[in-house]
């Protein structure tokens, strides 16, 4: 009761908040234009600076805290919103960048050497530390406007371009960013079914990636009719095979076949085919189709968008040689500045449809990227042309019934779970109880009887 006063109380206060209002860290109300007062933290880092004496171990971490707690923009609904600062830099950047490369060919051959070699070094920085980021987001969404912002302020009014090329363009973006929302709504969640729980273990045994000293030691395990399914004689194979594959400990659910646990978004997905940093998001069964369609109407819009500016500002030359050749670009910063984005749209191009490429032969040979990684890694898999095509044999049917099965996967999410009767049919019906022993991290062993017909609760004798 008390917790759910005091909720109801928090709620109330950040309707009070007015837009420029927040509730920080601490849980003191503040206001956005105090961001640079009490900022005791970053005194005293700036103190030992200035006396040259070595900093606390802690005061990078705390004034990194209060800074990016401080960052907020007002909000009309609860008070001030805070900002993510990863979305920041490509914001600055890309444009920054994009201008510098337009004044000179060495500088441009520079900047766009540079450019993708930061953004690979900040994909395996942050893919190392497992954490989830915006960067590559935002860099992809303000890459897709300001391209489109170019194309309607210089390459528009300056080429030979009509309203038909204008409108086929609109609608290409206007399609890739429905498609990307549509990727980003759900992979495809494990999550336990209530209707279909039978028992419950209780484990004295500290789990893996949990804290022992969360409930007291106990860890409660659910386990569903389906999980219970099967012959009696291999009940205590079931159970240990489970626990040690199916069993994800962070999520607390039994993991249908290929699915698997995302570090990153720390959730099990349906199918996983792998989590892209792109859309901030995991590709599962219930979004690979969106997201294969997103990576379509992306690299068709930008190849029809290349095209058009590259006749824009070299009309004298063909459109295959015309990137690497097009002579008089860099007299005029406009013409330079297309030039520019054209290069840049053309390596972003070149890597998604490498991307591209490789879910299609993912999906011909019926095989996710996580199951190929994994089975090059075990050599279990058959692998050609430098990894990019693998075969594990497991789920192969063919081309075509492996297409058919990536088309319509999507209305298969919540497979029947067997119901009571089944489950009485399968246990044996002239079988009054069972003993299952199952071995916890300690190697004890505790025996969890089960009576038919008594209550679904298992407690431990």
């Amino acid at each position: 009761m008390k917790k759910r006063a005091n909720k109801v109380l928090e709620e109330e206060e950040e309707e009070r908040l007015c837009c420029c209002e927040y509730v920080n860290r601490l849980g003191e109300r503040s206001h956005v234009g105090a961001c640079c007062c009490d900022c005791e933290d970053l005194d005293d880092a700036c103190d030992r600076f200035m006396k040259r004496e070595p900093q606390k171990p802690e005061s990078l971490s705390h004034v990194t805290a209060v800074f990016t707690d401080r960052i907020r923009v007002p909000w009309l609904w609860g008070g001030a919103r805070k900002v993510e600062l990863s979305i920041i830099p490509p914001l600055i950047l890309l444009p920054v960048l994009l201008h510098v490369a337009a004044l000179h060919f060495l500088l441009g051959v520079v900047v766009l050497t540079a450019l993708p070699g930061l953004v690979l070094w900040y994909y395996y920085f942050t893919h190392r530390k497992k954490g989830q980021t915006l960067f590559f987001l935002s860099l992809a969404l303000f890459s897709l406007a300001y391209m489109y912002y170019l194309f309607i302020t210089e390459v528009l009014p300056n080429g030979d371009l009509g309203l038909v090329q204008l409108a086929v363009i609109t609608v290409g973006v206007i399609l890739t960013l429905v498609a990307l929302v549509h990727t980003k709504r759900e992979p495809g969640i494990v999550r336990p079914n209530p209707a279909s729980v039978h028992s419950t273990v209780t484990y004295y045994g500290p789990l893996e990636d949990r804290d022992p000293a969360v409930n007291g030691g106990r860890q409660d395990v659910t386990m569903t009719v389906a999980d219970r399914a099967g012959s009696s004689e291999h009940a205590g194979a079931e159970l240990q095979e489970g626990g040690r594959r199916n069993w994800c400990p962070v999520c607390r659910v039994v993991r249908p076949p290929r699915a698997g646990h995302c570090r990153i978004c720390g959730v099990c997905v349906l199918r996983l085919d792998h989590h892209c940093v792109w859309i901030n998001s995991c590709v599962g069964q219930t979004n690979h189709r969106s997201f294969l369609l997103t990576l379509v109407l992306f690299l068709l819009t930008s190849l029809y968008g290349i095209s058009l500016v590259l006749q824009s500002v070299c009309p004298d030359q063909l459109l295959f040689t015309a990137l690497l050749y097009c002579p008089g670009v860099y007299d005029q910063y406009s013409a330079a500045l297309c030039f520019t984005c054209a290069w840049y749209s053309s390596i972003v191009t070149c890597g998604l449809l490498h991307l591209l490429m490789v879910q299609v032969i993912n999906v011909s040979y019926n095989v996710t990227e996580r199951e190929a990684r994994m089975a090059l890694r075990d050599k279990t898999a058959r692998g050609a042309y430098w990894g990019l095509v693998v075969d594990t044999g497991v789920y192969s049917r063919g081309f075509r019934c492996n297409w058919a099965e990536f088309m319509t996967m999507g209305g298969k999410l919540n497979p029947p779970s067997p119901v009571p009767a089944d489950l009485v049919a399968l246990l044996g019906v002239g079988k009054q109880e069972q003993n299952v022993r199952v071995n916890n991290s300690s190697g004890r062993r505790r025996d969890i009887f089960s009576e038919h017909g008594a209550s679904d609760n298992v407690t431990p004798q």
